[in-house]
This record gives C-alpha cells, sequence and structure tokens, in this order.
C-alpha cells in the first residue's frame, strides 16, 4: 500500500484515533490517559483540532484549538502523584511516531514527528515547573 502524506483533517483524525487506540491499551500510559479521559469521542475530535491548528494553521473558527495543554497535563501530573516522568514522554512519543509511519509518509508527516518531539519536551519541563511552584 502506498502512503500519502497527512493533508486533511479526516486524515489527522485517522491518525488520532489510531494513535489513542495505543495509547489507551498500553500498560503504563493506558491507566493514566483513561482516569484523566472520561470522553474520549469529545477528547479525540479536541486533538484532531489541536493537530489541525498546529499542522495546517488553520483559522476557521470550528478547527481552531482552544485550550491550555500546559495547565492540563500538569493537573494530570499532579492527579498522579506527580508520578509522570520522562519515560512517559518517551512511550508516547515513540506510539506517536510509530503510528505516523505506518499510515503516513510525507512532508506534513515529518512536520508533526518534529512538532510532537518538541511539544514533549517542552510540556516535560513545564510539569516540573509546576511541581516546583506547588512547593514554594
Amino acid at each position: 500500500m502506498e502512503k500519502k502524506d497527512i493533508n486533511t483533517r479526516e486524515d489527522l483524525a485517522l491518525l488520532v484515533d489510531s494513535f489513542y487506540v495505543k495509547i489507551r491499551n498500553d500498560e503504563t500510559l493506558g491507566p493514566i490517559f483513561n482516569n484523566a479521559i472520561n470522553d474520549w469521542e469529545k477528547h479525540l475530535n479536541h486533538l484532531t483540532t489541536f493537530w489541525e491548528s498546529s499542522l495546517f494553521f488553520s483559522r476557521k473558527l470550528e478547527h481552531k484549538y482552544i485550550g491550555n495543554p500546559l495547565e492540563v497535563h500538569a493537573k494530570v501530573d499532579k492527579d498522579n502523584n506527580n508520578g509522570i516522568t520522562e519515560l512517559h514522554f518517551g512511550i508516547w512519543l515513540n506510539y506517536w511516531i510509530q503510528t505516523i509511519d505506518e499510515l503516513f509518509e510525507g512532508d506534513v508527516a515529518e512536520n508533526a514527528k518534529r512538532r510532537a518531539r518538541k511539544m514533549g519536551s517542552f510540556l516535560y519541563l513545564k510539569i516540573f515547573e509546576a511541581r516546583a511552584k506547588d512547593l514554594s
């Protein structure tokens, strides 16, 4: 099967849905995500919008991401006794790259990998900043 690049919201929905099947079934990440997310359909749609905004710079109001991922991830870490580590981010990133490689190839696919690497590093650092603020 010849792979194509990520070109549409439908492509992103396929990517996000396929990725989260792996996350939800992972023995390390699954419990964290499954405890934090009550409405998976809404969450998957929200993340599809996030990636659409990030990769396609969508300006359409219905496809513009609104949210604070830093706040959400810091709360999830706190809810998990400040137990989120680089291992969790490494597993997450490996599944993301693996899922992209299974489904797509091209410039946008490569950009999605780069953005995920940067985002993972940034969120990881921000979680530790939030922990430090909680201690002060």
